[in-house]
């Protein structure tokens, strides 16, 4: 049988590209390696799925600091509120929490893909477990695709094979190879939204410790702010993550020539005059008791040994008997403890690859290949990346719908 398209990859972007093209008419295959679709869905949001963000269409264009102007017609075709009515009509209402996050009501990623293979199922798409080893050619024209197991002819060919990051969801970097076979460059991945290396022993002494209500800056070697922002992150064994730290590091991407910082803001909501009042009003208060314990009012359990260290007051030491300079040496790692960071962690363990086919190479208003005529792009294998906040799984939904417009649209041509 001959399909209109197919469709390789049976993630977020390869599913939505697969429902489109078969709701503008295409006989759709969608051929995909693993034994079940969406696999990759069922881990993001820690299981919850954190399907788009309820924001306009320019805002995640913002939220995109790697070529978002590429997405400008994909995010204009199919915004989040299109995202959000999909769901919500096929089977799957959902919720808007903390920074305009969207989550299914139920908490269960399983919903988000169930919606997605039943409106596959309703559509006709056809799906084979085959992994795909080439887009195959003919006359300068995509006419098909090699399978392990057979050859599918086709008119067009979406890619839409993931990046590098979770490998064991099958994101193995095979869409990379099919790309560069015909031609396309590929910008080498890397791990974006993912977490930091430190060389600091105290992560590993606070590993475990949640840090919430805080503010993060990544700072490079000149002091040069790379990144800013309010929200939580964790200590670990190896270093930090958490979501300030994911977003950082989609910033911090010269680690062959650059060095970074991390600058944590403890206390946030008050300025250095409201800081310093308070510290002076605890010590007021309490000149007889033990500095380690009025430190203990102003930070978690685990960082007061990190701090008193940091600031190398002997043990013992009471309130009464702290100088001025020892007060202020307390105000200024308040405002600004410092950890060193040395690099990301492998990009296996990222959320979201960077890198991948150059966009300079796929015509943007539909996403189709500009080497390969009938080829078409859609999703992580794009060079594209954003911010955590469910803004890399809308940049899945638009670029799967235009691609699936689009290659819809190319039968016969």
């Amino acid at each position: 049988m001959k399909f209109d398209g197919i469709v390789i990859g049976g993630g977020p972007a390869g599913m939505f590209a697969a429902i489109t093209a078969a709701k503008n008419g295409s006989r759709v295959l969608l051929l995909e390696k693993n034994s079940r679709l969406g696999k990759k869905l069922l881990i993001t949001g820690k299981g919850r799925c954190n399907v788009t963000n309820n924001c306009s269409a320019q805002e995640v264009l913002q939220n995109t600091p790697r070529n978002g102007r590429f997405l400008f017609s994909a995010m204009a075709a199919f915004p989040p509120e299109k995202t959000i009515s999909f769901f919500e009509t096929n089977g799957c209402p959902l919720k808007t929490e903390r920074g305009n996050r969207v989550f299914p009501q139920s908490d269960c990623a399983f919903d988000v893909s169930g919606a997605l293979r039943r409106r596959c199922e309703r559509l006709g798409v056809r799906w084979v477990r085959d992994r795909a080893v080439s887009v195959e050619t003919a006359e300068g024209r995509v006419c098909g695709v090699a399978g392990e197991k057979e050859t599918y002819p086709a008119e067009a060919v979406i890619l839409a094979t993931g990046g590098v990051s979770y490998p064991g969801t099958g994101s193995t970097g095979d869409g990379y190879r099919m790309a560069a076979a015909l031609g396309h460059g590929i910008v080498p991945p890397c791990g974006s939204l993912v977490p930091l290396v430190s060389d600091d022993g105290d992560c590993r002494r606070m590993q475990g410790l949640a840090l919430k209500n805080v503010e993060l800056t990544a700072l490079n070697g000149k002091n040069k702010v790379q990144f800013r922002d309010f929200g939580e992150l964790l200590f670990t064994h190896f270093g930090v993550s958490g979501p300030l730290v994911l977003s950082a590091s989609a910033h911090l991407r010269h680690w062959d020539r650059e060095k970074y910082r991390l600058c944590i803001d403890l206390k946030p909501a008050l300025d250095r005059d409201k800081l310093e009042a308070r510290i002076l009003r605890d010590l007021g208060e309490n000149p007889n008791r033990d500095f380690e314990k009025i430190v203990a009012g102003l930070v978690p359990h685990s960082m007061v040994p990190v701090l008193l260290d940091r600031l190398e007051v002997p043990a013992g030491l009471k309130a009464n008997s702290v100088t001025r300079q020892q007060r202020r040496a307390l105000e200024e790692l308040l405002k600004c403890f410092s950890v060193s960071v040395t690099g990301p962690r492998p990009v296996a363990e990222a959320i979201v690859t960077s890198g991948g086919v150059q966009v300079s190479q796929v015509q943007p208003s539909t996403m189709e290949s500009k080497l390969a005529p009938g080829l078409y792009f859609a999703g992580e294998i794009l060079d594209v990346d954003a911010y955590t906040g469910g803004f890399n799984l809308q940049i899945a939904w638009s670029t799967g719908h235009l691609a699936g417009t689009s290659a819809a649209g190319a039968e016969g041509e």
